[in-house]
């Protein structure tokens, strides 16, 4: 299996649910590395990278979110792997 890389931006209400957070234990759970953020406009983006089953799994979880979260899309952007990265982070 090869690593692959991915943006993702979520839409809907994703701000003060927990939801970066909700990522980052995901992420751990399913062994992808990478980040993600708030932005200006409401949404969570961010980027994940690991082994494709791993990532397809990440992503799903992200579409469903934490419980207080009502994701209604998730859009999805292929990006360079990145050596060198060690886990996942929550950045402000």
């Amino acid at each position: 299996m090869s690593s692959q890389r991915v943006y993702f931006l979520a839409h809907g209400r994703v701000q003060g649910v927990n939801y970066r957070y909700f990522a980052q234990k995901k992420a751990s759970e399913h062994s992808v590395t990478g980040w993600c953020r708030n932005t200006e406009n409401g949404k969570v983006e961010g980027e994940a990278q690991g082994e494709e089953n791993s990532i397809k799994s990440f992503l799903k979880e992200l579409d469903n979110g934490p419980t207080h979260a009502h994701v209604v899309r998730l859009d999805q952007e292929s990006r360079e792997v990145q050596d060198g990265e060690g886990r996942f982070e929550v950045r402000r």
